[in-house]
């Protein structure tokens, strides 16, 4: 690794990147941004990927969740708090279920790119670039719009570090004290799924008042009144993933300091090109999109190359076929995995693989497919005695119609009342927890399985 420059993607095939008109312009932002402290730090990147280790040995739990594509106009402490309350909600139902500890992290604080299916789109017979996140270019179909602009960098960093104070915040400053336990619903009082979740919250208020009766409290225990909460994002934009990068003095190695996870997608996975380049040589957490196209030999090529010391913790492999294909293509992956030894963390991501056009001519997601896809997963995983490590949504705090169905029946006629997402569509706070209790039942009966087993 320390032959390792963090340049070195620069002579690798690169897709999924804007070409930037202005290259003088480009190189003073660039070296504006690598005299900026980093965002995160390596000894958070290391205790995540311990704890990502511990998730892949059935000990511990991922739960990553956050927008498709975080934007400047619609950024806002309240949108950081809904979303942060519904991932405490949702770790408070998978703790409760898998009886493990949750590793909370978001696709916040850096998710500002976004990869595109079509270079351009077409929209009333005129032709423009495509949209690619807010840290490129803008969503308003106009010709200068469109046009990438590297300020736009200086400007994600700003919101990013902003978030992630907040975030800090958030995470030790007593808001996420268990006592509060009550305060995490949102005001979505009507929902059978939050009551769901208040019955559950009073068992763990019994615990708590139990434990404080015997002296064990908030202010005795510092796990009671603080989370660890992680950010991640997809490493798309390298331009901006190299300016923040730093070398961690204590370890000799190179950090991303954009973001304690990165991951690489579906569309840029190639073995030889820029995007493994560059992540086959930082110290985070790494994880891969998994899809269909995805081969046994590209897996074990890749596997090899972001993770050739086999470390635990290390990588993380996101399966997103689509409701319907994951008895198909996980088997073989997994078959991949055990033949080469590798150790590797199984997260479902059952969102990418489940869009489609509504009838009313909305990106939506059915969450009837969402559902199947994370019933699919655990299946395949229990038939291969293997162990699946977490789940990954696009998902937000608020109260969106982007996804059809859920217990408050989100109906295609009902998407344009509150679509407010510029890429995919997001699951809203109460199919969220939905979505939480599904993951918890397939914990605990994999829980129940394994003490049954292991009871003789």
């Amino acid at each position: 690794m320390s032959e390792w420059q963090k340049q070195n993607w620069r002579t690798k095939p690169r897709v999924q990147m804007p070409d930037y008109t202005d290259a003088a312009a480009l190189a003073a932002v660039e070296s504006q941004l690598s005299n900026y402290p980093p965002l995160v730090f390596a000894g958070e990147a290391r205790t995540l990927k311990q704890q990502l280790g511990a998730a892949a040995r059935g000990e511990a739990f991922l739960l990553q969740g956050g927008d498709c594509a975080e934007s400047f106009e619609q950024f806002s402490a309240d949108g950081i708090r809904d979303t942060f309350k519904v991932m405490l909600q949702m770790a408070m139902v998978l703790t409760y279920g898998a009886k493990v500890p949750v590793v909370k992290v978001g696709r916040m604080a850096g998710q500002f790119a976004k990869p595109r299916s079509a270079p351009t789109e077409v929209v009333d017979g005129v032709e423009l670039p495509s949209y690619r996140g807010d840290i490129i270019n803008e969503l308003a179909f106009t010709p200068e719009a469109r046009i990438p602009d590297p300020k736009k960098m200086l400007q994600a960093y700003t919101q990013a570090a902003a978030t992630l104070n907040l975030l800090r915040a958030f995470s030790t400053g007593g808001f996420a004290d268990m006592k509060r336990v009550h305060s995490w619903t949102l005001g979505f009082t009507d929902d059978q799924e939050v009551q769901k979740y208040s019955e559950i919250a009073n068992r763990i208020q019994d615990s708590i008042d139990f434990m404080a009766a015997a002296g064990i409290n908030s202010d005795t225990m510092h796990e009671f009144s603080t989370v660890e909460f992680y950010t991640s994002h997809e490493s798309l934009l390298l331009e901006y993933e190299e300016a923040l990068t730093r070398l961690d003095s204590t370890s000799g190695n190179w950090l991303a300091g954009s973001g304690h996870m990165i991951w690489i997608g579906d569309r840029t996975r190639q073995p030889d090109g820029a995007h493994v380049e560059f992540c086959s040589g930082v110290l985070n957490p790494i994880g891969l999109k998994c899809g269909p196209t995805t081969t046994a030999e590209d897996l074990k090529v890749l596997m090899a190359k972001l993770n050739p010391e086999n470390e635990e913790g290390r990588l993380t492999l996101i399966a997103r076929f689509g409701a319907g294909n994951v008895g198909e293509h996980l088997p073989r992956l997994i078959k991949a995995v055990k033949e080469e030894g590798a150790n590797v963390t199984w997260v479902c991501d059952p969102m990418h693989g489940n869009t489609i056009k509504s009838s009313t001519g909305y990106k939506t997601r059915p969450f009837d497919s969402v559902l199947r896809e994370v019933r699919d997963f655990f299946g395949v995983h229990s038939a291969e005695g293997t162990i699946p490590g977490g789940v990954h949504f696009e998902m937000t705090g608020q109260d969106v119609t982007e996804c059809t169905g859920g217990v408050r029946a989100v109906t295609d006629e009902d998407l344009s009342d509150r679509y407010h997402t510029a890429c995919d569509p997001r699951l809203n706070a109460s199919q969220s927890l939905e979505l939480a209790f599904l993951v918890a039942e397939e914990l605990s009966k994999l829980r129940l399985d394994r003490e049954a087993r292991a009871a003789g």
